[in-house]
């Protein structure tokens, strides 16, 4: 037929009316893409514009939030779109291919609406109080993965003309490549429930991972990774399946409590441990924390060594006081006076297993700050006391020969 025609028409009238479908598609594009501009100037500037003026009037975060993160500009993004689908009739042949492209553009933004609202609730729900026991950002970036892959799942279909049960059904041929492709996805996402619902793990938690180097505060907790602030302010991103896996402590038990362990040892030279002569004796009477104590002890072992009728000419017969257990009671006693100091959580003060570094005197309590600068104050407060006290009960802490033990030893021989 058209054979015929171009037989028929004049070469110059064909040329024509070939000429006037071009301008007339030319015009209706044209037509197209001024309405579609008119659309996007109405969502982007006006619809906006309003939309920031009713958010800023509200008392509420949440209305910011999402105005922040670009979930109304994103949205306003889909007015050009429909504009160009109700107008794809006109063109009868395309008709089909345009709608199709227009309806993937359309799921296209609603995917990145859709992650721009997941980031606002984020930001909202880290605001509150429950966020710290219950983190969700594990959670809610998977719910976007996934979103994403059934996102792109509909938008292949639509272009193809095909249903998306097909393409699912393709895929399944697939089942070993996406598992093997998405491993750590999957794994964060099994470790982010397991976390999220234990509560082994909150934003603000102090926690040690060797394996890791990580000796710090959690700062993030995500769907891939968790990273951890050190104190020395580096970062360190573990694993999130790694936290199933390793073992690591968290502190967080200890800064809930409101208090921080001192175990120390003080180490006493063997050679220094002794019986109290009568003369130590009223010396160590005139300390205020041990008077009472001194009192009571003596009197109890006067008269223990009366009734047994022990020979205290020889000192190993009956009782005696030893400096050594004398000044684990002075400390304990001063612990027990101290404010800094926890009563009512373990307050020890014990003798261990003699080694080659004389017998460890450890010292077990908790301070009532967890705060770290604090606490170190009050440890080395506690300890220089301790060992500038040590020498009232004539006992010598230990510790190895130094160079300047030499020279005195080397001034001794001359």
């Amino acid at each position: 037929m058209s054979a015929l025609f171009s037989e028929i028409l004049p070469n110059s009238l064909q040329t024509a009316l070939n000429n006037r479908e071009w301008l007339i598609v030319i015009y209706n594009i044209s037509v197209i893409a001024v309405f579609s501009l008119i659309s996007w100037f109405a969502a982007k500037r006006l619809v906006l514009r309003t939309v920031k003026y009713f958010v800023g009037k509200t008392k509420n975060k949440w209305d910011d939030v999402l105005y922040e993160k670009k979930v109304f500009s994103r949205l306003a993004n889909i007015a050009p779109a429909i504009v160009v689908y109700w107008f794809a009739p006109i063109f009868s042949s395309a008709q089909s291919g345009i709608k199709r492209a227009t309806a993937a553009y359309m799921v296209l933004v609603v995917m990145f609406v859709l992650k721009s609202l997941s980031k606002a609730f984020l930001e909202i729900y880290d605001k509150l109080e429950v966020s710290k026991d219950k983190p969700l950002k594990g959670i809610v970036q998977t719910v976007v993965l996934i979103v994403y892959i059934i996102g792109t799942i509909v938008i292949i279909a639509i272009l193809l003309g095909k249903s998306p049960t097909l393409i699912l059904s393709g895929l399944g041929a697939m089942t070993a490549v996406l598992m093997l492709v998405f491993r750590d996805t999957i794994l964060g996402f099994v470790a982010g429930v397991q976390i999220s619902s234990s509560n082994s793990i909150r934003k603000g938690d102090w926690i040690v991972m060797k394996k890791f180097e990580a000796d710090g505060e959690v700062i993030d907790i995500a769907l891939h990774s968790i990273k951890v602030q050190n104190w020395d302010k580096t970062i360190v991103s573990i694993p999130s399946h790694k936290f199933l896996e390793e073992s690591f402590t968290n502190w967080r038990g200890m800064q809930e409590s409101g208090g921080r362990r001192i175990c120390r040892n003080l180490n006493i030279d063997l050679t220094s441990v002794h019986y109290l002569s009568e003369s130590e004796i009223s010396e160590i009477r005139k300390i205020h924390l041990l008077s009472e104590y001194i009192d009571c002890r003596t009197k109890e072992i006067n008269k223990w060594n009366s009734e047994h009728k022990a020979d205290t000419t020889v000192p190993i017969n009956g009782r005696k006081l030893t400096n050594i257990g004398t000044f684990r009671k002075y400390i304990k006693n001063y612990l027990t006076q101290s404010p800094r100091i926890r009563k009512d959580m373990t307050l020890l003060v014990r003798q261990l297993q003699p080694n080659e570094h004389g017998i460890p005197l450890q010292v077990y309590v908790f301070t009532n700050t967890t705060e770290w600068s604090e606490y170190e104050d009050i440890q080395s407060d506690l300890f220089d006391h301790l060992i500038a006290s040590a020498d009232l009960f004539g006992i010598k802490l230990f510790q190895n020969p130094s160079g300047n033990d030499f020279r005195q030893l080397k001034n001794i021989r001359n």
